[in-house]
């Protein structure tokens, strides 16, 4: 899969071809596995070879399994705010608790739990799912520091392919104003998260005012297009993309609150 992109040669990438490579084969992760060795097993299985400023994109999901953010509803108890929040939605007490738990605070009661979670970001049920995890009394949790396990991935990833490997980890989250759910970034290391255009002109001369490119979400995006739900594809090569190796955590993007219109 690819698509080109239409850049000038001073602070945009080059144009030219980005592909999406599934990484496919990959079994179930369980809690202590090393992902890095997982995941290049699987590329050598596939028979392809990673290169350099390849993007790895890899679904939390994956991350969270490994890192044994895994909870099981069984072993919590709910608390009074959390009965009196699920009795409102008709939610399970247990899975609210566990929300409450990874929450910061809560931005939106009904219908739909949104909170702010540990890490800042604003999503509904503080990113505590249910799909693609073995049990019905099981859900995932995000990554405690989704930064970090992008970079402690990446070094894992350079030190065995030689390559130089930059990181993305994707999770779906809802939007506002729009409807549907788009892998956005919560994780990165080795990339650039964001472009600043400002003070560059557009194709017509005109100078840029506000322009600031989402680029680590863009990835995820795009990554989440060869993932799927029921593929059971958690990591995507995106190839072609040029840029300069950066080391900015995807928590840069995170609106401040004071200019923040939902909260």
């Amino acid at each position: 899969m690819s698509k080109n992109a239409r850049t000038s040669p001073s602070r945009r990438p080059a144009r030219g071809r980005i592909e999406l490579i599934p990484v496919t084969g990959l079994p179930e992760i369980r809690e202590g596995d090393d992902l890095a060795r997982t995941i290049s097993a699987a590329v050598r299985r596939a028979r392809l070879r990673f290169q350099n400023r390849d993007i790895l994109v890899v679904a939390q999901k994956i991350i969270s399994k490994a890192e044994g953010r895994i909870a099981r509803l069984s072993t919590f108890e709910p608390s009074a705010q959390a009965l009196q929040l699920a009795a409102r939605g008709s939610r399970d007490p247990r899975l609210v608790e566990v929300i409450l738990r990874e929450s910061r605070r809560i931005i939106r009661e009904h219908p739909v739990l949104i909170v702010e979670t540990h890490h800042g970001f604003v999503c509904a049920n503080a990113g505590v799912d249910h799909s693609n995890v073995p049990g019905e009394d099981v859900v995932t949790l995000l990554p405690t520091d989704p930064d970090l396990s992008a970079r402690r991935l990446g070094k894992a990833l350079r030190r065995r392919s030689k390559k130089q490997i930059a990181v993305v980890i994707s999770d779906t989250f809802g939007r506002p104003w729009r409807l549907g759910l788009t892998n956005v970034a919560v994780g990165a290391a080795g990339v650039p998260v964001m472009l600043d255009l400002r003070g560059t002109r557009d194709r017509n001369a005109k100078r840029l005012q506000a322009t600031i490119l989402a680029i680590a979400d863009d990835l995820a995006a795009a990554a989440g297009l060869a993932m799927g739900k029921q593929e059971g594809v958690p990591v995507v090569i995106v190839r072609g993309y040029k840029y300069r190796p950066a080391q900015v955590p995807a928590t840069k993007i995170i609106r401040p609150a004071h200019e923040d219109l939902f909260r």
